[in-house]
């Protein structure tokens, strides 16, 4: 819990809390609160169950929260069927999906059809309200046509399934393109933001001369300038060229690295981590980095990048790789030394108790 507010009383609201401001009856005027997995995203879902009711039992009080988990099973001719074991008229309901599922053999595509049809079978149903909750969205990526390339803006697709499922708001984990949220027009989306985060993991460098901060391509740019300001350290920017399709190139890092020992490297995701060895070996080689720490708000646990995660360990002195479970990590990730998950659990449960209540999602993180 410490990429939040660690005064819980102001930034979780109480049943008798919201009674007592509002004189209302014990309830969201969105109705009652009722969380739901896919069979995708039940382990994020069950965790938030969990963290709600601890919450809600400091202070004795109860609240009404329905819990449907792994709504979602698969006919033997592989279509998915979505079946409800519980009324749902009126409730406020906040869905899980993981869209990307190693153990359950990554499926991207299956995943989102089955989000849109559990969102489709709550709204046909009864259900007041529906909010997708997305620990990782996937198609950020493609949120424009590459340059000279006859491509799609597949991200502005997947918004527009969305909408016409049903959903009416989305709450995702740090999406790859903040240009995103413009996609969803008329609904609400919460993208929450991974800064204080990265601020509490690296909060023992704060001030030290001999580290700086990392971003490895433009698009990490304000997110390093914040962190570098927050932590009083130096930062740089590395300048990255893809020459075809999932291939990048450092070309240079901008930043003034004498008396750097220590680099703190900021990014959104760990896909294969060619990048990232391009980047280390770089910082190691070249700028006379002895240390790296590394974090990203997801890993996407692709073939091969364990390997090459252990080598730059072994030969980059790759010390602290920490990432969230935004998407359910791998034993043979969880199995590194060196590698750490931080749970989202606990960010979720805030998000959507403050969202339930109409109050503002800002409160969930330090202000900045």
């Amino acid at each position: 819990m410490g990429f939040m507010r660690t005064d819980s009383d102001e930034s979780f609201i109480f049943p008798e809390q919201y009674l007592e401001e509002r004189s209302l009856r014990l309830e969201s005027k969105q109705g009652p609160l009722l969380i739901a997995g896919c069979a995708c995203g039940s382990y994020m879902a069950e965790e938030v169950v969990e963290e709600y009711e601890r919450m809600l039992a400091q202070t004795g009080e109860s609240e009404q929260l329905l819990f449907l988990k792994d709504v979602d099973r698969e006919f033997t001719d592989t279509e998915t069927l979505v079946r409800l074991e519980h009324h749902v008229g009126g409730a406020d309901v906040f869905l899980f999906q993981s869209l990307l599922a190693p153990e359950h053999g990554y499926q991207a595509n299956n995943n989102y059809l089955t989000l849109l049809i559990a969102a489709r079978t709550f709204r046909e149903h009864g259900a007041h309200r529906i909010t997708a909750v997305l620990p990782y969205l996937t198609y950020a990526r493609q949120d424009k046509p590459t340059k000279f390339q006859r491509e799609p803006t597949t991200a502005k697709l997947m918004a527009d399934l969305a909408r016409s499922s049903g959903i009416d708001r989305v709450i995702a984990w740090n999406p790859h393109s903040t240009q995103i949220h413009g996609f969803y027009a008329d609904l609400p989306v919460n993208m929450l933001d991974p800064l204080t985060m990265f601020n509490d993991e690296f909060a023992d460098f704060r001030g030290r001369d001999d580290v700086i901060a990392i971003a490895p391509d433009a698009g990490a740019t304000k997110m390093i300038q914040h962190f570098s300001r927050e932590m009083d350290v130096n930062s740089a920017i590395a300048s990255k060229h893809r020459p075809q399709t999932e291939q990048a190139t450092i070309t240079d890092i901008i930043g003034d690295f004498r008396g750097k020992k220590t680099a703190i490297v900021l990014d959104d995701m760990v896909a294969s981590a060619k990048t990232v060895i391009e980047l280390i070996k770089e910082l190691v080689d070249k700028k006379g980095i002895e240390e790296v720490y590394m974090a990203a708000s997801h890993n996407l646990c692709l073939p091969g990048t364990r390997e090459r995660l252990e080598m730059l360990h072994r030969e980059y002195n790759l010390k602290r790789l920490v990432v969230t479970n935004s998407i359910p990590q791998t034993d043979e990730f969880t199995s590194l030394p060196f590698f750490h998950v931080r749970s989202l659990a606990p960010v979720f449960c805030h998000t959507i108790n403050r969202v339930h209540y109409d109050r503002s999602v800002s409160e969930v993180f330090r202000s900045r």
